[in-house]
């Protein structure tokens, strides 16, 4: 048997649904995308959804739209998936990395206060791999000194705090539809906000800056005049192909969150005696989407000394893994230790060491709605065959 880190999981219904658009005509951002918005709003109970080409797309239109730019900074994990730090460069920005806690994955929250400067605008945490940021902190943080909060809840499908929906703090947040994620458009991603003015200028910056959409023009009045453009934008829109295939999916979403949080707690029962293994935590006033089970392999106490050793014992058994047909992945990068970041800041991998330790020492295990009872059991036993 193998068994995929992720595979994606569509019902015929889903399938079938993509001819929907090219029957009618009608390909690029229309009434199916419209509809998968207004969908993703009634689940995340956001005010406004818009939908867009992919999660970067999603951040990098929503700092535009909030004007961030030259000489301002943004404070962003160094453990995250690199385009949350990319947008920052492509605008002209300063990153402020911070480092994370290692329970969590996710951004320290008591070190962000510390990274504030009189240059500091935003503030992107991410959700990652389906845990939520603790939000309250972050909120207040953002009012005592006056900043943005762009959330990158990439991976943050279902995932919840304190009963509400991540992407709906801060003034934006970002989702994916990659197809490792849970709800897939193949590439794509939606941004939610709660601030209609915002709204409304990320629809414009996404459209070429166009005053109204096609779908708008079409059916007003005189849909043979085009629209005015107030504003220089992008060409950043989902397709009708791409809407109506997430739209689809939307009809299952309950269902879909049930099966990975299933999966996960069958994951959490085997392995809670493996003291080498910390499997993703669960928290009180928390809900995790499970994007990801990214777990931390810890045969030894990591610090700054032992890591390069744990590090060889993750890979050696993430190639046995590998042969036994079973895929793995570490979770994500530390974004300070990629090329370019390293080159730039002139950050030593030991500079942010939590990130690090997470970059060397973590692992997914396959996780994906849609996996099969015996692909679950078969992951399990071969983690179980495993000793450190």
């Amino acid at each position: 048997m193998k068994v995929p880190i992720a595979r994606t999981s569509l019902t015929l219904q889903e399938k079938q649904s993509v001819l929907e658009p090219l029957h009618s005509g009608w390909l690029v951002q229309g009434p199916k995308v419209k509809n998968f918005e207004e969908q993703w709003s009634a689940f995340t109970k956001a005010d406004h959804s818009i939908a867009v080409t992919s999660c970067t797309s999603a951040l990098h239109l929503s700092l535009a739209a909030l004007e961030f730019g030259p000489e301002d900074e943004a404070i962003v994990p160094a453990f995250t998936w690199v385009s949350t730090a990319n947008v920052i460069e492509h605008l002209g920005g300063k990153v402020v990395f911070c480092d994370i806690k290692l329970d969590t994955f996710n951004i320290d929250i008591e070190l962000v206060e510390s990274k504030i400067t009189e240059k500091t605008k935003v503030i992107l945490p991410v959700h990652l791999f389906g845990l939520s940021v603790d939000m309250d902190p972050i909120v207040k943080l953002a009012k005592k000194y006056n900043l943005l909060i762009v959330e990158d809840a990439a991976c943050g499908f279902g995932s919840m705090y304190h009963g509400n929906h991540v992407g709906t703090f801060g003034n934006a947040g970002c989702f994916s539809f990659h197809p490792r994620k849970a709800i897939t458009t193949g590439e794509g991603g939606m941004v939610t906000t709660n601030d209609a003015t915002l709204a409304e200028k990320i629809r414009r910056l996404r459209d070429h800056g166009a005053a109204m959409t096609d779908l708008q023009r079409h059916n007003g009045a005189r849909p043979y005049l085009l629209a005015d453009h107030p504003v220089a934008g992008y060409n950043q829109r989902m397709t009708d192909l791409q809407g109506s295939l997430g739209s689809a999916q939307m009809d299952r979403a309950d269902d879909i969150v049930f099966e990975r949080r299933r999966i996960a707690q069958k994951y959490d029962n085997a392995f809670e005696n493996l003291d080498w293994l910390k499997t993703p935590l669960n928290k009180i006033g928390y809900e995790h989407g499970y994007q990801s089970y990214a777990c931390l392999f810890e045969p030894e106490v990591i610090n700054e000394n032992s890591v390069s050793r744990i590090n060889v014992m993750r890979n050696a058994w993430m190639d046995k893994l590998q042969k036994d047909g079973v895929s793995t992945r570490p979770a994500t990068h530390a974004v300070h230790m990629l090329s370019y970041y390293k080159e730039k800041y002139g950050i030593k991998p030991v500079g942010f060491p939590n990130a690090y330790a997470a970059d060397q020492c973590s692992i997914s295990l396959p996780l994906f709605h849609g996996m099969k009872e015996d692909e679950q059991n078969f992951v399990i036993d071969k983690v179980l065959e495993f000793e450190p």
